[in-house]
């Protein structure tokens, strides 16, 4: 038999994520581990993963707690295990690394039910750290803070004695910075008499019984986000509607397949497809500004974020190479991460790259809204519910299965004629699919 080997067990590669925070943990000192059996669970601003064990054996020692914040190669555990599982243990998987984040609610196969993204896509500072930059703090505190917390504070001439820590046992993060800052230019553009007027704060009691609920971690990021989009991005929202049905039809059409395949085919993949195919023509669509807002990085890959709607908010996967994929495929990808999201296990690397969103208020209801920007993205199409409405042919009225889509761009990049023949072009896709098989 062979004699007991110590493996260290380490965070894996987790993208560019950053202060993670250990939110659970699945084992404890003496516990037996299976391989790829969980350890702890960690959660970043966009999603939740577990870190599972490379190798079967006994955990020696757990040194991570509860609330710590980690980064890539963290020393996780301490295993004891045979001699030869050492030798035929993996390394800790890396990440994949770059997929972007955001809002909405998709239709998307109910192949699990309901959590980052948003998208990353993306994240703003935890409310208990708004402390005002005036604020003293506590006789003789401790400072609690990583060393890249440090140096960013030291960047940005920030006190950290003076900011107050968000994280596990008080520890100051990064967001924490960022917020003491913002805090601290608030303050003085309200000074000055500019900025955006903060809304009263009022005590509801006063008028009746209340409750107070804290907001998901997902859910609040992608908030915070939203707002800084809507804040910096110039939103212009296109209207139009598609007429699928022969689309629908088609769609329908495969149902005996989609049951063999084991996949419900939605309209969501064929809108996927023909977006992918529609950026190709109107590669405005598919960029980002740069920095100085002086020119656009357009992309040549086609990674298409569909966001879902899930217990601990809005998340928004990202597809990629949606242009070199089927509709088949598309259609099983849109099932296998919908329900990863729903079950909090979407890795970083699922949340990140996108170039565009869907984003769909389909069995919601509704003839039309307006979807807000995933910056540094600069659309996203917002798809309403199918309704069956007459359309006048030239003779007659006929029933058509009418769908609303809403376009909403950043008009620095795209001017209305372009936002507005997108839409028709996509349109045009739509009401007939055949169309994709003669582009090149």
């Amino acid at each position: 038999m062979s004699a007991l080997q110590t493996r260290e067990v380490l965070i894996p590669n987790i993208g560019d994520a950053e202060d993670v925070e250990v939110i659970e943990l699945c084992v404890r000192p003496g516990d037996a581990v299976s391989v790829d059996g969980a350890l702890i669970v960690i959660e970043s601003d966009k999603a939740s993963m577990e870190v599972p064990s490379p190798c079967a054996g006994t955990v020696r020692e757990l040194n991570v707690a509860l609330g710590d914040l980690v980064n890539t190669g963290r020393l996780i555990a301490v295993l004891d295990v045979e001699g030869d599982a050492v030798e035929a243990a993996p390394p800790t998987p890396p990440a994949a690394s770059p997929p972007a984040p955001l809002q909405g609610v998709v239709d998307a196969p109910t192949t699990a039910q309901t959590p980052q993204s948003t998208p990353q896509p993306p994240p703003s500072a935890p409310a208990t750290s708004e402390a005002s930059p005036d604020a003293e703090p506590p006789a003789k505190a401790r400072v609690y803070a990583g060393p890249a917390t440090r140096r960013l504070a030291r960047e940005l001439g920030v006190d950290l004695g003076r900011v107050r820590g968000s994280g596990g046992a008080g520890r100051i993060v990064k967001d924490d910075v960022k917020a003491f800052v913002k805090a601290a230019m608030n303050a003085a553009r309200d000074g000055a008499g500019g900025g955006i007027p903060a809304l009263p704060v009022v005590d509801f009691s006063r008028f009746g019984p209340t409750e107070e609920v804290p907001l998901p971690r997902v859910g609040v990021r992608g908030a915070r986000n939203l707002h800084r989009s809507w804040l910096n991005v110039v939103h212009v929202t296109q209207h139009d509607e598609a007429d699928v049905t022969d689309l629908d039809g088609f769609r329908k059409s495969l149902a005996a397949e989609a049951e063999a395949r084991g996949v419900k085919l939605t309209l969501l993949p064929f809108i996927l497809k023909a977006c992918a195919d529609n950026l190709r023509a109107f590669p405005r669509l598919n960029a980002s500004l740069n920095a100085a807002v002086d020119g656009l990085i357009l992309k040549r890959h086609w990674h298409i974020g569909f966001a879902v709607d899930t217990d601990a908010g809005l998340i928004v996967p990202v597809i990629r190479d949606v242009d070199k994929k089927g509709v088949w495929a598309l259609a099983e990808e849109i099932a296998e991460l919908s329900e990863l999201a729903r079950g909090g296990a979407l890795l970083p690397a699922q949340l990140q790259g996108g170039t565009f969103t869907v984003t769909s208020l389909g069995r919601v209801g509704g003839t039309g809204f307006t979807p807000i920007v995933n910056a540094p993205e600069v659309a996203i199409l917002g798809v309403g519910r199918l309704a069956t409405k007459p359309v006048w042919d030239g003779a007659a009225f006929q029933p058509r299965a009418m769908l609303p889509l809403s376009l909403s761009y950043d008009h620095r990049a795209i001017n209305g004629v372009e936002g507005g023949n997108f839409v028709v072009a996509l349109c045009r896709l739509l009401g007939d699919i055949r169309r994709l098989a003669l582009e090149s």
